[in-house]
């Protein structure tokens, strides 16, 4: 509170002052002297409890703003404190929510893939080649993540590019849920675009089985195929309802292929060690020629297309999933 406070004293402009009549004796200055002194006790008692009202005040005021700030300061923290932490709920609750939706949506998208042919070169005891059948999945050692050595009359390791495929099996009929316990044969051609037990007779590379885990997902290490005249690059599956099954060679629950991406190929094939005539052979082919693509839907084609990121030095890494109705 200032001086601004207080109520402005009166001047009376209009008016004269009357000087009040005294003697000039010390007689008659003491009464005035005791008055005046009376009159000054009372008016330094009247400051100093105003000034303790005002001390009081400017206190109340002060403290009233310190303790206010203090208090104001704790409202504050708190206030900060559950918008931080209703931002925090509401980001975890935008999170799960996308989460959610992001699930939601991956698994009402996938796509039942099409029977394809299993080729001239199964070795799944479904044909015979030379007047023998071949079956390599009743052989020990077929069921394996890394397929790029042979393992029954032979050792020697399938060079190409580094590739790494995982394949998550789903079921389309029940909102794309992962299928566990499943098997999977994956089998392909080599650099120079031969097969094993067949064009390579005395190789069993690039061939092998696994069993989907709790994801339904299987991973395999092997080598980016070649392209051989005629055909798309391409790989190809089988899936069993059991390793059991699998490992009989019989009753396969689908028999399809994947198409390699354009892109990795046109990456690969120039500029890789062994792919030379397979620069040819792709250049001369399309999906939409392909004797096994080519009747395939846009949808078909594209669940049939792993996704691919990588390089030749270090190597790609590929994804597909495989839906099935069960």
């Amino acid at each position: 509170m200032s001086v601004h406070d207080f109520p402005p004293k009166r001047e009376h402009h209009n008016s004269k002052r009357i000087a009040p009549a005294h003697g000039h004796h010390l007689a008659d200055d003491l009464p005035l002297i005791a008055a005046q002194l009376l009159q000054r006790r009372r008016a330094l008692a009247w400051l100093g409890a105003s000034a303790a009202g005002s001390a009081l005040t400017l206190a109340g005021c002060g403290g009233g703003g310190s303790s206010g700030g203090s208090v104001a300061g704790v409202a504050t923290t708190t206030a900060a404190s559950t918008i931080t932490a209703a931002s925090t709920a509401s980001t975890s609750s935008s999170s799960g929510s996308t989460s959610t939706t992001t699930t939601t949506s991956s698994s009402s998208s996938c796509t039942a893939l099409p029977g394809e042919t299993a080729g001239p070169y199964p070795a799944d005891g479904t044909n015979t080649s030379s007047g023998s059948t071949s079956d390599i999945l009743t052989a020990s050692g077929i069921v394996r993540s890394d397929i790029r050595s042979s393992f029954i009359s032979s050792t020697t390791q399938a060079q190409g590019v580094l590739t790494t495929l995982t394949l998550t099996l789903v079921n389309t009929n029940s909102s794309c849920a992962p299928l566990s316990g499943y098997a999977i044969y994956l089998w392909h051609c080599d650099r120079d675009g031969n097969y094993s037990l067949y064009t390579a007779a005395a190789e069993s590379y690039l061939r092998g089985v696994q069993v989907t885990d709790a994801n339904g997902q299987v991973t395999f290490t092997t080598i980016f195929p070649g392209c051989y005249s005629g055909r798309w690059p391409h790989m190809h599956f089988e899936v069993f309802a059991s390793q059991a099954a699998a490992t009989t060679g019989r009753n396969a629950v689908l028999t399809s292929q994947l198409a390699l991406p354009s892109a990795a190929c046109s990456a690969v094939y120039p500029y890789a060690t062994g792919y030379t005539s397979s620069v040819n052979n792709f250049a001369n082919v399309s999906l939409t020629t392909d004797n096994v693509f080519s009747d395939n839907t846009a949808a078909q084609i594209a669940a049939m297309t792993p996704a691919m990121s990588g390089s030749v030095a270090a190597g790609y890494t590929a994804t597909a999933t495989i839906g099935i109705a069960r």
